[in-house]
């Protein structure tokens, strides 16, 4: 088991130009299972690839369990790195796979036998550990890159986005697998993904990078329900929050006017709130926190919005309503139960949970800080 600790951690390609990671700084605790999520390009697997050694470092620190590795070669790390292409050799048996790390480090024949054949029951491997790599499936495939790294036993254990050449169905039967193993082993870990699907469901927390820096960190639905910007927003949640451009009239009774509506805010207080007084300010609700009619709305009080029906899509267990505003050019979306009677071309009027409305600064896309709310949650 390791801490992993790091500092200030930068990388700069050419020593010139734009820092591709910049001044990352994050401690991975004994045990806990990290997820650095972000778009294509946004640094996050740069950040991976110099904890395990293969990328070198422009500055800052990494230190796994108060050693410094700057400088420490990659197979002297102790650990072990599961990569997107599984990295298999085409010509070994699923056996010889998993036991090539352990021989070349000169681990005893009947050592890496029992060692080998546990984990390959483990991961139900064992009837095809006479196969080579074409014979599996891609799950299999993936089983067997994990297992290479479960037999070695490592530090800490690296995954750069292991489930993106699977189908759809492998995906989630895999990531399945990947959470119990990492909960039986509790293993340090840190994984690499730009599906926020697989970030909220395996992580213990969650690293949002953009543009090379750490955006914002904290557990899951910490991170869903209050996002520290309108990047995070957007990002995280499918559909996205909806974010409104909306007038801030009064602060000391703080009202919100919204295509001509005006509305009291709860829990947001006057001092928070008096530099935006008279601006524009960005208005963010989640699709789910928008109701067909006041009464299903779940914490309150409901605001409602006179909205034409631009589209429907029916996904049968939900529906995704396509919602402008009458007054202005804005859109917002809506997901609402299944049995919904609204259509196209259609108007009517849509309740907003005022207990879960989010503010952000115009300027800065930062939110704006709502003292002591609790994170909202849907009742389901």
């Amino acid at each position: 088991m390791a801490v992993v600790a790091i500092d200030g951690l930068s990388k700069q390609y050419g020593g010139a130009g734009d820092f591709a990671v910049r001044d990352v700084t994050l401690t991975v605790a004994d045990g806990e299972f990290v997820v650095l999520l972000g778009p294509s390009g946004c640094g996050k697997s740069t950040v991976l690839r110099m904890i395990a050694g293969l990328e070198p470092i422009s500055a800052g620190s990494i230190a796994i369990d108060g050693r410094v590795v700057n400088q420490v070669p990659a197979k002297d790390r102790d650990i072990a790195m599961v990569f997107q292409s599984y990295a298999l050799y085409p010509h070994m048996t699923v056996y010889n796979n998993l036991a090539f790390g352990l021989r070349r480090r000169g681990v005893a024949r009947a050592e890496i036998d029992q060692r080998v054949r546990r984990v390959a029951d483990m991961l139900g491997l064992g009837s095809y550990i006479e196969r080579r790599p074409h014979a599996l499936s891609g799950g299999q495939r993936q089983r067997v890159a994990l297992g290479r790294a479960i037999v070695r036993a490592p530090k800490v254990f690296l995954f750069d986005e292991p489930l993106s050449n699977l189908d759809a169905a492998l995906r989630v039967s895999t990531r399945n697998e990947l959470i119990r193993q990492q909960h039986a082993l509790a293993t340090t870990t840190i994984y690499v993904t730009h599906d926020q699907v697989e970030a909220m469901t395996m992580g213990d927390r969650i690293c949002i990078m953009n543009q090379g820096r750490m955006v914002q960190i904290g557990a899951p639905l910490e991170v869903y329900h209050a996002p520290a910007d309108t990047f995070v927003a957007r990002f995280l949640g499918n559909p996205p929050m909806n974010l409104l451009r909306a007038r801030l009239t009064s602060a000391a009774e703080p009202t919100l006017e919204l295509d001509g509506t005006p509305f009291t805010l709860t829990g947001w207080s006057a001092s928070a709130l008096a530099p935006f007084v008279d601006q524009p300010i960005i208005l963010g609700i989640r699709p789910e926190d928008l109701y067909e009619t006041p009464d299903e709305v779940a914490e309150g009080p409901p605001r409602l919005l006179d909205v034409a029906v631009e589209a429907v899509e029916l996904l049968g267990a939900e529906t995704l309503l396509l919602l402008g505003l009458t007054g202005e050019r804005q859109e917002l979306i809506a997901r609402v139960g299944r049995r919904t009677d609204l259509r196209p071309g259609a108007t009517t009027r849509i309740a907003l949970d005022a207990g879960a409305l989010h503010l952000f600064d115009p300027a800065t896309g930062k939110a704006i800080s709502r003292p002591g709310a609790e994170p909202h949650k849907r009742e389901s």
